[in-house]
């Protein structure tokens, strides 16, 4: 209960911060009784859009450790091997300062980095991961991970999603404005209110926003399954392609085991990375995994 209420406190102050900012530097009117300022709109947009999703990013490795209970290793003990692990392929990778490595419980089979930069990063391993793999297809895993920090994938697909937050706000106004415009007929103009304001145009906006960024999900979706094929093959650069063929196919093996004990949250995962629902494929943020062993057997993406 404490972790939903600090992290219902931490969008609060996110939205406060960024709504002080716009207002300090005047963003935010963009609209009047009879037409849309568009450049003052994209501007708008762009700052919530990308402001949002930057802010995410840096708040990023906090809310991992808060949310996932991620126990960040600093006494090796029992770890030493899976730190070294970590530690090597890391330098393998050109990555100059080392990242965090953390532990968290789960019967999951499950691992993911995280950080603003590559040289503030995190990479994190469920207790069920290190249970149910062996050393090689542990050293797949990590072999990805390190090939998302240096691929700069959090980067990447924070300006991708910045972007598509954008557009969808500047869309959502737009098609609210025209609805607004259409509902009110033949109205006399001094009957008519200012973008913006207004109970139904609020509701309006909302409603485009959520059908916009629903449409926009499956672009989404398809950059980041990209990213994890370039992760797979820099996890075989890194570890070797045996290894991380190995650990994609363990994964496949222990999945309908982990599906058994998770919850709703957990299982959702794993369906976007197991199901074979061409809708669910659609808006998947990984590949299905028969065909991430097939293109690292082909090479497709070792360039």
């Amino acid at each position: 209960m404490k972790r939903w209420i600090l992290f219902f406190l931490v969008n609060i102050l996110v939205m406060l911060t960024l709504s002080i900012v716009a207002s300090f530097l005047g963003i935010g009117r963009y609209g009047s009784p009879y037409g849309i300022n568009y450049q003052s709109l994209m501007i708008f947009c762009l700052f919530w859009g990308m402001g949002g999703a930057f802010i995410s990013l840096l708040l990023s490795k906090f809310m991992a450790k808060m949310f996932m209970r991620v126990h960040v290793i600093k006494e090796r003990g029992q770890y030493d091997q899976f730190v070294s692990m970590v530690h090597r392929l890391a330098k393998k990778a050109g990555i100059e300062k080392m990242p965090e490595v953390g532990v968290y419980e789960s019967p999951d089979v499950n691992a993911f980095a995280t950080g603003a930069t590559k040289n503030s990063a995190l990479v994190a391993v469920s207790t069920g991961l290190l249970q149910r793999m062996n050393h090689d297809e542990v050293e797949g895993v990590i072999g990805h991970e390190i090939a998302h920090i240096t691929n700069g994938d959090m980067i990447t697909m924070t300006l991708i999603q910045g972007v598509v937050n954008a557009f969808v706000m500047f869309l959502s106004r737009i098609a609210a404005f025209a609805l607004s415009n259409a509902l009110r007929g033949d109205r006399d103009d001094d009957n008519r209110s200012s973008f913006g304001s207004g109970f139904m145009q609020i509701i309006m906006v909302h409603v485009f926003e959520m059908l916009f960024g629903l449409m926009a999900l499956p672009l989404v979706a398809w950059f980041s399954r990209y990213r994890e094929f370039r992760a797979d093959a820099g996890g075989a650069r890194l570890a070797g392609k045996e290894k991380m063929i190995a650990a994609l196919q363990r994964l496949k093996q222990t999945y309908p085991i982990t599906a058994q004990t998770q919850d709703a949250t957990s299982g959702m995962q794993a369906l976007q990375i197991s199901s074979r629902s061409s809708f669910l494929k659609w808006i998947s943020t990984h590949p299905d995994l028969d065909r991430r062993i097939s293109a690292l057997n082909k090479n497709e993406f070792a360039g």
